[in-house]
C-alpha cells in the first residue's frame, strides 16, 4: 500500500475522523499539519493537479479571510495566493497518495485512495 499524506488540522473533527479511518484501514499515513508547516506555492500547484473535484473545493469559502479577499474560487492562481496568505482557509482534511488527492468531506470519501 502506498503512503498517504493527510493534510490535517487536529482541531477539526472531520480531520480527526479521516485520520482514524486511514489508521483503522492499516494505511501508511504521513500527517502534514499544514497550519504548523504551511504548504509552499509549488506544493499547492501540485496538489491542485492531483485534486479530484473543482479547484474551489480546496478552500474554505466561508472563512472571513477568504471572503475579505474577494477571490475567484475557480481561479487556481487566486486560490493558491489566498492559501499562501492564509493557510487556515485550506480545506481539511485532504488525503493525497501522490497520484490523486481527495477532500475528505465527508471523511469516508478518502476510502477511494485505499484501493
Amino acid at each position: 500500500m502506498v503512503a498517504i499524506t493527510l493534510y490535517h488540522n487536529p482541531r477539526c473533527s472531520k480531520s480527526r475522523e479521516a485520520l482514524a479511518l486511514l489508521e483503522e484501514a492499516g494505511a501508511e499515513v504521513q500527517v502534514r499539519r499544514y497550519l504548523d508547516e504551511p504548504l509552499a506555492a509549488a506544493e499547492l500547484e501540485a496538489l491542485l493537479q492531483r485534486l479530484e473535484g473543482e479547484v474551489s473545493s480546496l478552500v474554505r469559502q466561508n472563512e472571513a479571510e477568504w471572503k475579505e479577499r474577494g477571490a475567484d474560487a475557480d481561479d487556481p492562481r487566486q486560490v493558491i495566493e489566498a492559501v499562501l496568505a492564509h493557510p487556515r482557509i485550506l480545506q481539511r482534511p485532504i488525503a493525497d497518495d501522490g497520484r490523486r488527492a481527495i477532500v475528505g468531506r465527508p471523511p469516508e470519501a478518502i476510502r477511494a485512495l485505499l484501493g
